[in-house]
């Protein structure tokens, strides 16, 4: 809107030029008659003169009163002329007087008008700023309506997306309704099934089971129940676990309560009575107690056998005592003997090697090479029997102490195969000292002993340290060659008394060193395993716990 106002109304008497009066259309007239008579007059005397000029000297006086009456007339032209114009002239004056009262009139009501149009003009601007307050106010709202539309666009297009994609959803859901209520129908067939073969199953076991309510009356019972208590199937429903196994008065009875489990005596229908081992559990639905279970077996074969095997364990042990008695003493005579064998042997050698025969000469060096034999084997049979009946305390041992003894021990054969032995840092363990040295002595000089002609023997002893799942610790202590090995299926014969893959000629040994292995490890509650391909080496590994008590094993 524009700031100025048209004005349309004007004052009455006004108009938009001004207009020419009656009394200056007058005063103009006169004005030009003036100038007309006055020009005529100066045109006529100039006629006048240039005719006097041309004419006789007798009219000279006529022309002198011709041209006294020119400007006689002349000025009464003049005067009347000016007459008219001071007459027009106080007539215009009084017109202007008249003209200037209207005009004030007409100021005073022009400036009434435009006190009025003022104040129109602030109201119109303060209308005006209104307007565009409001103007703005409007745009502001219909640019929030503007923004609120999209907002509500785009919710009706997640919506109408979402109506898309639920309908989708129903459609699949339908299709999986139809195909779960199949798979529910097929489930329940299956869980039909199931239970009927969970119901064959509890028929068809051995142990008697008892489903029992709170009360402790039976609800369920397997035809093992019936089968060994004697009573009828029929008869045992709605029975106490009282009345079932403790059926006349006078019987040892015993409250069993849910989480019992152990072994007791129960009574059959007829009052015999026979062992059973039990055990009773809580069945809970829904976090409440519903009942329990009993399950029980008849455990009199079994007491019977026990009983047998304690006696066969009892005779057997009597037996192994008196077999290692047996041998200990044999071994330990049968040296004396040997002694003189070897002893006469060399004598008799002494005296008549000179004498004899060759073919005497080798009989009598096959003797004495079959009583050297007979010596070792005795030694090693006596090594293997202390074992057996050693009964010393065990004590902290270091192993890697133990190792650096077995080695100085064995330094001549280490030089003279030029063998390498690289040792690792060996644990602290509860063992028995004196058979701790053996093992390694044994394990690290077989490790030695079977090589190939000519080669290098390289020998590795490393451990590490284990725990079970209870916690308990163990090393393994691992003693691996370059050897010439062995095949796999004689892994545990090699552990045998006597036993050995090679020929006599081959290697020397008897074959106990690693039968005494096996028995020290037995003894300190460990394992020994071997592992070994045909001529890559071989690796023995031992496991041994590292805490044990101070009274060994027998």
């Amino acid at each position: 809107m524009n700031d100025a106002l048209v004005l349309t109304d004007a004052p009455a008497g006004l108009g938009s030029e001004p207009r020419t009066t009656s009394p200056s259309r007058g005063l103009i007239l006169a004005a030009v008659i003036v100038v007309l008579s006055l020009a005529s007059i100066f045109w006529i005397r100039q006629k006048a003169a240039g005719s006097l000029s041309q004419a006789p000297a007798g009219a000279e006086a006529l022309a002198r009163d011709l041209e006294r009456s020119v400007w006689l007339l002349g000025l009464a032209a003049a005067g009347s002329g000016l007459g008219v114009l001071f007459t027009l002239g106080g007539s215009l004056a009084a017109v202007r007087r008249a003209w200037s009262r209207r005009l004030e009139l007409v100021e005073a009501e022009w400036r009434t008008k435009n006190s009025g149009l003022q104040s129109q003009l602030s109201d119109t601007r303060k209308t005006e700023a209104a307007v565009a307050k409001s103007l703005a106010e409007a745009r502001a709202q219909f640019a929030q309506l503007a923004e609120e539309r999209s907002q509500l666009q785009a919710e009706l297009d997640a919506r109408k997306k979402n109506e898309r994609t639920l309908s989708q959803q129903r459609l699949v859901l339908e299709s999986s309704k139809t195909v779960l209520e199949m798979h529910v129908q097929a489930r329940t067939q299956e869980l039909h099934q199931l239970q009927h073969r969970y119901e064959m199953i509890l028929n068809s076991a051995g142990e008697g089971i008892c489903g029992l309510d709170r009360q402790g009356r039976a609800t369920f019972v397997n035809p093992a129940v019936a089968k060994i208590t004697g009573w009828p199937l029929e008869e045992l429903i709605g029975k106490t676990e009282q009345e079932i196994f403790f059926p006349k008065a006078g019987q040892t009875r015993i409250k069993l309560c849910d989480g019992d489990a152990g072994e007791h005596v129960f009574y059959r229908k007829d009052g015999g009575h026979f062992p059973v081992e039990f055990v009773r559990t809580s069945i809970e639905d829904g976090g409440m107690q519903t009942g329990s279970v009993l399950i029980f077996k008849d455990i009199t074969e079994r007491k019977r056998a026990e009983e047998t095997l304690t006696q066969k364990a009892a005779e057997l042990t009597r037996s192994n005592a008196e077999l290692e008695q047996f041998a200990f003493v044999a071994s330990h005579d049968l040296q004396e003997p040997l002694r003189k064998i070897q002893a006469f042997g060399d004598r008799l050698k002494a005296k008549v090697e000179q004498s004899l025969a060759p073919e005497a000469k080798d009989y009598l060096e096959r003797m004495q090479n079959a009583s050297a034999r007979m010596r070792t084997l005795i030694d090693d049979l006596l090594a293997f029997s202390r074992v057996i009946r050693s009964s010393q305390p065990f004590v902290p041992v270091d192993l890697s102490k133990v190792t650096k003894e077995v080695l100085g021990d064995l330094e001549v054969r280490i030089e003279k195969n030029a063998a390498r032995v690289e040792v690792s840092e060996l644990p602290t363990l509860n063992a028995d000292p004196t058979q701790m040295r053996q093992l390694m002595l044994n394990l690290i000089g077989n490790a030695l002993k079977f090589q190939k002609p000519g080669s290098q023997p390289v020998v590795k002893v490393h451990s590490r340290t284990l725990s079970s799942l209870s916690g308990e610790q163990f090393c393994e202590i691992t003693v691996e060659d370059n050897g010439i090995g062995f095949e796999e299926q004689y892994a545990e014969k090699i552990f045998a008394v006597f036993q050995r893959l090679h020929g006599r000629g081959e290697y020397e040994g008897t074959g106990v060193g690693l039968a005494v292995c096996r028995r020290i490890t037995d003894r300190h509650e460990g394992t020994i395993v071997a592992r070994s391909k045909l001529g890559e080496g071989a690796a023995f590994i031992v496991t041994l716990p590292m805490r044990l008590s101070s009274k060994p094993n027998s």
